[in-house]
């Protein structure tokens, strides 16, 4: 089994977090989004993960670092493609054509899952994970029979086709025919709304006789904006509250008090504060004097004097101040 994880987008809505970081590789419950999309991932496959290809812009060569850790920490190997033009999804997932081999599970890193991913890789062609929404207009969706089985693709209907919402996550039995059909659409300039599309590759291959059948995602936590990150860093301190250590042996407290479910990484100082509910805090940063409850603190940041609700803060930041919700990227510095 190989996965492949399109992640080339720098996530603009994001703003100013992901000007030093791209969206992928912030933390939520103290872990890179990418890392919990892999983790939970492999923890429910049943067959040896072989490699994970990232497939990312031009963000440096200490991402790229970064990401081959995530793998070797996962015991598996880790291989870095590049998209250099935002050409969809099909592209994306083609710049990876070498790693494109036998069973391959596809994951954009675009979201947060609560799901039971454990599936038979040879018992059918391909999984579409999906998600039922209320609003399907904004998303590709799918329809299907009688036996479950998907019988059309569609890229972001105005008009109502299904609500059942195809949410990123993929599984191809053969991972060269899915390249041939990518390939297929960029040599004959084949593109839905100006870009070559996934849902355009799957409707050849089920025309052609593949059988794709939906797989159900429970939650879908959406790390689009400030937001949604917060709301999905508070609802993934809840789901792993139970089977992860979240508070790291070395946290110094002084009068000070910790209210759970929270995320506290190595070397954190609390001192003459209240921390959480449902606040992660990354490693090396100090709190003092201040109430935080609902926020995201980076790493080897510093907040005092300040009540903070449903705010985010980069790493490397400084903010001191009053009751405030605030979304304050890496490296600010804030005195008020």
């Amino acid at each position: 089994m190989r996965i492949i994880i399109p992640m080339a987008g720098r996530g603009s809505r994001l703003r100013p977090h992901t000007l030093t970081v791209p969206k992928p590789l912030l933390a939520v419950a103290g872990k890179p989004i990418v890392q919990r999309i892999v983790e939970d991932l492999m923890s429910s496959i049943s067959t040896p993960v072989e490699e994970i290809a990232f497939i990312i812009g031009d963000f440096g060569s200490e991402v790229e670092h970064q990401l081959l850790k995530i793998a070797e920490g996962l015991g598996t190997k880790g291989v870095i493609y590049h998209q250099d033009q935002p050409l969809g999804t099909a592209h994306a997932i083609q710049c990876a054509r070498p790693s494109l081999k036998g069973n391959c599970i596809v994951a954009f890193a675009d979201t947060l899952f609560k799901a039971d991913f454990t599936f038979d890789p040879d018992a059918q062609d391909g999984l579409i994970w999906t998600k039922k929404v209320d609003d399907p207009s904004a998303y590709g969706v799918v329809k299907t029979d009688e036996q479950n089985v998907i019988t059309d693709f569609v890229e972001k209907s105005p008009v109502f086709v299904s609500d059942m919402a195809i949410v990123g996550i993929y599984y191809f039995k053969d991972g060269e025919y899915l390249s041939q059909e990518l390939q297929y659409l960029m040599d004959n300039d084949i593109k839905d709304k100006g870009e070559y599309q996934l849902t355009n590759a799957l409707e050849n291959m089920k025309v052609k006789g593949s059988i794709f059948k939906p797989a159900i995602i429970d939650e879908w936590l959406d790390c689009g904006n400030k937001g949604h990150v917060i709301k999905s860093n508070r609802r993934m301190l809840e789901l792993k509250a139970e089977n992860e250590q979240l508070i790291d042996d070395s946290l110094s407290l002084k009068d000070a008090v910790v209210i759970p479910p929270c995320y506290i990484g190595a070397n954190v100082r609390i001192e003459r504060s209240v921390v959480g509910p449902h606040v992660s805090i990354g490693e090396g940063s100090t709190i003092t004097d201040s109430v935080v409850q609902n926020s995201l603190i980076q790493f080897d940041s510093k907040v005092s004097n300040a009540i903070l609700k449903n705010s985010m803060l980069g790493s490397k930041a400084s903010y001191e101040g009053r009751a405030k919700d605030i979304s304050n990227g890496d490296f600010s510095i804030v005195n008020e």
